[in-house]
């Protein structure tokens, strides 16, 4: 069987760490080279731009941040590559830019690579169309306390599964705080945790009269991320231009 040949960006950050690690123990997937902007010694070549990449690759998995992604867009198109966008982060005018640049190039893009949250999102978005308006939906994530980003892309991912059931018509409420007033029936309420070494965690709570119903994930390894990442990887070398997420993964394998 032939291998996929891997670009790894964020080469020597944590995730990068994860990725390398299952890759050495991985006989389909292989990293070919890095790029990061702070290069060290990680057993591949690893270059501080796309630009100076000399292998050949397959398929990029992104690990870096929502920064310079044009740069990484641009090569995966001029190059043939698919990419895996592992990072979260992105402004509207990024997700404009990948929705653009999926004419052109395989973009494998979820907020969460996890296996298990993608279940829970499919738990979730099925509570709420069983419960339906007679259950308040709260959402809670808590991350480690270095995550940049809030409320995580997760928890958005999960509130809008939620809101399909209600046919988009929710508002989210990130946080409360001062003389909010009664709580109102059209709210989704998101909370964001930061603190010492979360890997993350997530919560959907589905408040009714005399019950509630929660479904919780709770990741203990950034392992599960990078095992997530490969396999969208494995899953993306040779498909035709277009956007692509867990669902489709899932699909394939099923």
């Amino acid at each position: 069987m032939e291998q996929t040949r891997i670009i790894l960006c964020g080469a020597c950050g944590k995730m990068g760490g994860n990725v390398l690690s299952l890759l050495s123990e991985d006989a389909e997937a292989v990293a070919v080279c890095g790029v990061d902007l702070y290069p060290k010694e990680i057993g591949i070549p690893v270059y501080t731009s796309f630009p100076c990449v000399q292998e050949q690759a397959d398929v990029i998995i992104d690990f870096s941040s929502a920064d310079n992604l044009k740069e990484r867009l641009e090569y995966a198109k001029t190059n043939g590559l698919g990419i895996v966008l592992a990072s979260t982060g992105f402004t509207t005018e990024d997700l404009a830019m990948i929705d653009e640049y999926a004419s052109s190039v395989a973009i494998f893009k979820t907020a969460n690579l996890s296996l298990g949250v993608n279940l829970m999102q499919a738990l979730c978005k099925t509570a709420a169309e069983v419960l339906g308006e007679k259950f308040d939906v709260e959402i809670v994530e808590r991350h480690h306390n270095l995550k940049k980003d809030a409320p995580s892309g997760t928890a958005l991912m999960l509130a809008q599964s939620v809101n399909e059931a209600f046919d988009s018509k929710k508002r989210y409420v990130e946080g409360r705080s001062g003389m909010v007033g009664a709580r109102e029936s059209s709210e989704i309420g998101i909370h964001a945790v930061r603190g010492g070494t979360i890997v993350g965690e997530h919560e959907v709570m589905f408040a009714g009269e005399d019950e509630i119903i929660t479904i919780t994930h709770s990741a203990r390894s950034k392992r599960v991320f990078a095992a997530g990442a490969i396999r969208a990887a494995k899953f993306l070398q040779g498909k035709p231009a277009g956007r692509y997420e867990m669902k489709d993964l899932l699909n394939s394998e099923n």
